[in-house]
């Protein structure tokens, strides 16, 4: 692609990552950790996405990046997504300016790979006259941590408090927390989960390259009930930000609270770490999930997640679209083992 000049500033585009990509990420913190080169490594890796970066240059500082993933799959058709999986993407630029002009960069390469729309995971809006589709009927849910974990426990309802004790009561059940080690009892229960609600898994690659390339920063919390894992969540802790994107309980616990139990002892790990914020991830207001994170005193924040849409409708590729209850419906009747076998596959062409 060709380059794009205002007075000295230059936009580039490659599919490698340039020098000094991360360093300039440092200074936005949380949002600047969803777009860190170590994500194209996972994409690529795990799901086979094709990395595209954009970034502004103003003599040899970098002012401004949009990562972008080229999403591609039989099924679903092509995308250009910042960031797939994670919830937080998008553009970061010192000014309004540099934003616009490295969506306008990403707007020609969705045209010239010719994708059914570009998606942009805001969480604040960012004008652009051919972003013409947003997304707003999620929100984040978060909760800002105290200094210790003594406080995290007096700052809980009541009746959460209540539906903790029982399980930390339960000398049955053993809170572990590890990497590699507890990767496949994660994912059995994170396969069986999302056969339960319909849904294909992710490859278990994507959580073992999380691992890798996050290092210390990544871990896997896990409740056990004599021996078994029954509960395990994974964690990823950015800068000052611990975030859960995926986590899972096996339905025929639920009686034990072991869910409780284990986004309690997560929760914990943050505040020990020294985290000033828990990242639950998205829900839909007033949903299921909605009210179980909002239990634990989380606050809303907006996700706008804008468009370039060029074909059909952006949520032609959603589960709640409708188009495939029927195809929910049957997936929920598969054995897990078939689900790992062939989701894997399938989730890699959605974004």
């Amino acid at each position: 692609m060709e380059c794009l000049k205002a007075q000295t500033m230059i936009i580039h585009g490659a599919t490698a990552v340039p020098q000094g990509w991360n360093d300039y990420l440092q200074r936005w913190g949380y949002d600047g950790f969803h777009l860190r080169s170590e994500w194209a490594n996972v994409f690529s890796g795990a799901l086979k996405h094709q990395p595209r970066f954009l970034w502004a240059k103003s003599g040899n500082q970098i002012v401004g990046v949009l990562p972008l993933m080229f999403v591609s799959g039989p099924i679903f058709g092509r995308f250009l997504a910042s960031q797939p999986y994670l919830n937080t993407g998008g553009v970061l630029a010192d000014s309004a300016d540099i934003a616009t002009r490295l969506i306008d960069h990403a707007v020609e390469l969705a045209d010239e790979l010719d994708v059914k729309h570009l998606e942009l995971r805001h969480e604040q809006h960012v004008e652009h006259a051919r972003m013409n589709a947003t997304a707003t009927e999620k929100v984040h849910m978060r909760l800002h941590l105290p200094a210790t974990s003594e406080q995290l426990w007096d700052s809980l309802k009541s009746k959460v408090r209540s539906q903790i004790r029982k399980p930390l009561n339960d000398t049955q059940l053993t809170p572990h927390f590890g990497q590699h080690e507890l990767l496949d009892d994660f994912y059995n229960i994170f396969c069986q989960n999302m056969r339960d609600l319909g849904t294909p898994p992710f490859p278990k690659s994507l959580f073992r390259s999380m691992l890798d390339e996050f290092a210390v920063n990544a871990e896997i919390c896990t409740i056990k009930c004599n021996g078994k894992s029954i509960a395990s969540g994974f964690l990823l802790h950015g800068p000052g930000t611990t975030l859960i994107p995926s986590a899972s309980a096996l339905r025929e616990y639920n009686k034990t609270s072991c869910n409780m139990l284990m986004y309690w002892h997560a929760l914990e790990r943050a505040t020990n770490r020294g985290q000033n914020f828990f990242d639950f991830g998205r829900s839909s207001i007033d949903a299921g999930t909605y009210k179980f994170k909002k239990q634990w005193g989380t606050e809303e924040y907006p996700a706008i997640w804008q468009y370039y849409s060029r074909k059909g409708s952006v949520t032609d590729a959603r589960p709640n679209s409708g188009k495939y209850d029927t195809m929910i419906e049957t997936w929920k009747k598969l054995p897990v083992w078939l689900t790992k076998l062939i989701g894997p596959t399938i989730v890699r062409g959605i974004p």
